[in-house]
């Protein structure tokens, strides 16, 4: 699913109730050529959506996974999905194993529904 946008999409950090960024956080925890490399993936979504593998994959009920991979051998995941017109970073995590933990799904699905209440 190539990507055909002209213009940047919009990117956002999901807030919680309380004001709280989650994603943001865990990106600042980041060492600064991590960061830097999620950073430019999430850019690339951003100006090439919708778009698909292997940078992007759809999880399903409008979820989609940015897959960074990193210098360190580690891989980053940050999930998102589009919402009014933009795209919302709704959980991000160090991927540990082959297989999406069903924890780091369900919390991202329900940050996901809270955008709509």
């Amino acid at each position: 699913m190539p990507g055909s946008a002209t213009q940047k999409m919009p990117l956002v950090f999901y807030r919680s109730g309380s004001g709280h960024e989650p994603v943001r956080d865990w990106l600042l925890k980041l060492a600064p050529d991590e960061r830097h490399e999620v950073g430019r993936d999430l850019m690339r979504v951003q100006w090439r959506w919708p778009v698909g593998m292997p940078l992007c994959r759809p999880m399903g009920q409008g979820l989609w996974e940015v897959r960074t991979s990193l210098g360190t051998r580690r891989i980053a995941r940050v999930l998102i999905c589009p919402y009014e017109g933009v795209l919302v970073a709704l959980h991000a995590f160090i991927k540990k194993t082959p297989k999406t933990p069903d924890e780091d799904l369900a919390l991202a699905r329900k940050r996901q529904k809270e955008l709509n209440t």
